[in-house]
């Protein structure tokens, strides 16, 4: 599930919210996972991966991850991403393309607050994307931390969100004989051109 918070009335906005409700009365598994594709700078690469997306907070999409990763310093040294969402239940998928940056301590930290004790003990332990000689090694730092936090164990500055914010959207819907329909939206000078794409 995403968490919409004070969410924006532009026309993109209004036309996303109508096709994930209608994927959530679908059923629609996973219609939290997005994902993100990156630019590595040192190998000349794109990177995608899935994350979860937890809030739409006004235009802000927010995820949230290790600042140490890999696709952490990918952000930091090229801000423009590329996210797609698929939601088969609806036969739709969605493009997005947009700069990501660190999301505000305040809101990492309520977030954190939030979470279950297991999944912070994780976050804490892991040094996501590190190699490792096996997965005991994972297990074993899992739960060390897990028994030596208290009340008071607080969100680790490596932790936290990213939000991004999308200047352009594409909504394809698929349709029977290929005739799908694409429609766009792109930013432009603080207003959003709307226009149609051929299938």
């Amino acid at each position: 599930m995403i968490k919409f918070i004070n969410p924006s009335i532009e026309k993109p906005y209004i036309q996303f919210q109508s096709l994930y409700q209608e994927a959530l009365a679908n059923e629609q598994k996973g219609i939290e996972a997005i994902s993100v594709s990156s630019y590595n700078q040192e190998m000349n690469e794109v990177e995608a991966r899935y994350v979860n997306l937890k809030y739409i907070a006004d235009n802000e999409w927010i995820f949230f991850s290790n600042y140490n990763s890999p696709k952490a310093e990918q952000f930091e040294s090229h801000s423009q991403v590329s996210a797609l969402i698929f939601w088969s239940s609806i036969n739709t998928q969605i493009r997005i393309k947009a700069r990501i940056f660190k999301t505000s301590v305040e809101f990492s930290d309520k977030h954190f607050e939030g979470r279950t004790k297991e999944k912070n003990a994780l976050a804490i332990s892991s040094n996501q994307s590190q190699t490792i000689d096996s997965f005991d090694e994972v297990k074993k730092n899992f739960h060390q931390t897990l028994n030596e936090m208290t009340p008071d164990t607080v969100r680790p500055d490596f932790w936290g969100g990213f939000s991004f914010i999308p200047y352009y959207f594409e909504f394809w819907q698929g349709h029977k004989n290929r005739l799908n329909k694409r429609c766009v939206f792109e930013q432009r000078d603080d207003e959003w051109i709307e226009r149609l794409l051929q299938p």
